[in-house]
C-alpha cells in the first residue's frame, strides 16, 4: 500500500510517518534518519486503538530481527576478549549437537543423511550458514519438520533452551556447515551459546556486554503492559489486533531468542547504531566483520525471498552497492546504517508482517532515508 505522497512531493520524515497511518497501513511509528550531520526524529499515531493511547519516543517496540544484529555485536565482545574464536565448534559449549547428521541432498528424506564434513563454527552462525533454518522456499518435510521449533512472532511456544536443543539435534542439517545460506535458526542457536559461555541467561549476558556498556537502559526480553503498545496485522478490513499490550512480550518467555525475542526503544537502538559508526566497546575488525558480506553468489541466491540479492554480514544484510548493513524484524521494524557514510535509519512500527518481503511502507522509507 502507498504511502499516497505524490511523486515530487517534498516529504518530510514526520509527513511520510503521518502518510503510512492515515492510509491504514499501520497504527503508528517511531522513527530516526542521521545523514550529512543532521538528525530527523518523528512520532505517528497510537499505541493502542481501541484505548487512543498515543506513541512516544520512549515507547519500548518488539524489535524482532533487529535483535540478529544486536546478539552478533555482543558475540563480538567475547571474540574481542579472546573468550570466543570465529572457528571455534559450537559443540564445546553446545554438547547435545554432537553427532549430527546431513541430509544426502537438500531435497531429500530426513532418514537419508551423511556424517558432517567438518564442526559448526561460531562464524557459521553469525553468518548463517549452520546448516538449519529457513530457505526461500517453505516447502517440503525438512522445512515443515523446522516450524514448530521457529514459529516466528509466537515466542512464547518454543520450549525451554535444553528442551529445544534436543528436538533440534534431531533434525539433520539441510547443508554442511558453511554451505547453505539459511536464515533464523543460527541466531537462536547463538543465543543459547551466549548464554552458556557467558554462565548466564541470555538477557543477563546482553545487558552485561552490551546493553549496559551501550545506555540501551530500555531493551530486554519484555516490557511493562503500561509502556508496550499493541501489536498488530493488515487484514482484509483493517488493522486486526495481533498483540495485546498485556500479551506474548509482557513477561520474559521460557525460550530468550536471540533470532528475535528482545524489545528497545528508538533510541536505543539508535546507540547501538552509533557504535557500529564509531565503535567504542566493539573493535574495528569486530565491526569491520559484522558489516562485510560473507556470501557467495549461490548462497545469495538460496536467500532470494529473504535477501533480495543483498549480501550478509554477522547478523545483518549488506548492500552490495551502498554497504547499508542492518536488517528488519516481523513485527515490522527496520533498523540500518551505512558505514561509509555515516548514515543512519530506524523505523518501529507495532504492524507485523505477513510475508518475508518487506512491505511498501518499509520501501518508501528506505528510499526517504538513504
Amino acid at each position: 500500500m502507498s504511502s499516497g505522497l505524490g511523486a515530487g512531493h517534498p516529504v518530510v520524515l514526520q509527513e511520510l510517518l503521518e502518510s503510512f497511518v492515515r492510509s491504514g497501513t499501520i497504527a503508528g511509528a517511531v522513527a530516526l534518519v542521521e545523514r550529512d550531520g543532521r538528525r530527523e526524529v518523528a512520532v505517528a499515531g497510537v499505541a493502542d486503538l481501541a484505548t487512543g493511547r498515543l506513541l512516544t519516543r520512549d515507547t519500548p517496540f518488539r524489535y524482532a530481527s533487529i535483535t540478529k544484529p544486536l546478539v552478533a555485536a555482543a558475540t563480538m565482545t567475547f571474540v574481542d576478549d579472546g573468550a570466543l574464536r570465529l572457528d571455534d565448534p559450537i559443540e564445546r559449549w553446545l554438547p547435545e549437537l554432537r553427532g549430527v547428521r546431513v541430509l544426502r541432498t537438500p531435497d531429500a528424506d530426513l532418514d537419508d543423511t551423511v556424517a558432517l564434513q567438518r564442526p559448526q563454527s561460531v562464524e557459521d552462525l553469525l553468518t548463517s550458514r549452520c546448516g538449519w533454518g529457513f530457505p526461500s522456499s517453505f516447502e517440503g518435510e525438512w522445512v515443515q519438520s523446522l516450524f514448530p521449533l521457529q514459529p516466528g512472532l509466537e515466542i512464547s511456544l518454543p520450549p525451554a533452551p535444553q528442551e529445544w536443543l534436543t528436538a533440534l539435534a534431531a533434525l539433520p542439517l539441510r547443508h554442511q556447515p558453511g554451505e547453505g545460506w539459511l536464515y533464523n535458526t543460527s541466531f537462536d542457536l547463538l543465543g543459547i551459546l551466549l548464554a552458556r559461555v557467558g554462565g548466564a541467561d541470555l538477557g543477563e549476558v546482553l545487558r552485561t556486554r552490551l546493553f549496559g556498556p551501550l545506555g540501551m537502559r530500555d531493551t530486554a526480553f519484555s516490557a511493562a503492559p503500561d509502556r508496550l503498545p499493541a501489536a498488530y496485522r493488515l487484514g482484509a478490513d483493517g488493522l486486526d489486533l495481533f498483540d495485546a499490550s498485556d500479551g506474548r512480550w509482557s513477561s520474559p518467555p521460557r525460550f530468550l531468542s536471540g533470532a528475535g525475542g528482545l524489545v528497545g526503544t528508538l533510541d536505543d537502538w539508535s546507540r547501538f547504531a552509533h557504535e557500529l559508526l564509531a565503535p567504542r566497546l566493539l573493535s574495528p575488525d569486530a565491526v569491520r566483520a559484522m558489516t562485510t558480506d560473507h556470501l557467495i553468489d549461490a548462497q545469495r541466491l538460496e536467500g532470494e525471498v529473504f535477501l533480495e540479492g543483498e549480501g550478509w554480514g554477522f547478523g545483518g544484510s549488506v548492500h552490495p552497492v551502498t554497504g547499508r548493513y542492518g536488517w528488519v524484524g516481523g513485527s515490522g521494524t527496520s533498523a540500518h546504517v551505512v558505514p561509509a557514510r555515516g548514515t543512519t535509519g530506524i523505523l518501529l512500527t507495532q504492524t507485523a508482517m505477513d510475508s518475508p518481503v518487506p512491505p511498501t511502507f518499509l520501501r518508501e522509507f528506505w528510499d526517504y532515508a538513504f
